[in-house]
C-alpha cells in the first residue's frame, strides 16, 4: 500500500522559512517523477515543485522560483520542499504526489499539510 505523509507545516511570519516532508511507503522516491502541488479554498491546485526520478531536473512554479528549492533523500525515501522568503500568498495547504508514469500523471497524493504566513 502506498502511502505519502506530509509534515513540516505550520504558521509562520512573512520572510521566513519552513521546510516540508513528504515520506513515501510502498514506493520508492527515486523511481518516481515526485511533486509539490499547493492549493487555497476556491482556487485551483498550483503546481509548486518537481524533481524527476533521475533526480536531474528540477522544476518550479513560476511564483516560487528562486525561493523554494525541492529535494530528496534516498536512502530516507523522502522528498522536501525548503521553502524560504515566504510571502502571506504561500498560505495553502500544500501536498505531495508520485507517478511512474509521465510527469503530469500523478498517481499517489498526500493528505497535505498547512501553511500559513502572516504579515
Amino acid at each position: 500500500q502506498v502511502q505519502l505523509v506530509e509534515s513540516g507545516g505550520g504558521l509562520v511570519q512573512a520572510g521566513g522559512s519552513l521546510r516540508l516532508s513528504c515520506a513515501a511507503s510502498g514506493l520508492t522516491v527515486s523511481s518516481n517523477h515526485m511533486g509539490w502541488f499547493r492549493q487555497t479554498p476556491g482556487k485551483e491546485r498550483e503546481f509548486v515543485a518537481l524533481i524527476t526520478r533521475s533526480g536531474d531536473s528540477l522544476y518550479y512554479g513560476d511564483s516560487v522560483k528562486g525561493r523554494f528549492t525541492i529535494s530528496r533523500d534516498n536512502a530516507k525515501n523522502t522528498m522536501y520542499l525548503q521553502m524560504s522568503s515566504l510571502k502571506p500568498e504561500d498560505t495553502a495547504v500544500y501536498s505531495c504526489a508520485a507517478t511512474r508514469r509521465s510527469i503530469g500523471t500523478y498517481d499517489y497524493w498526500g493528505q497535505g499539510t498547512q501553511v500559513t504566513v502572516s504579515s
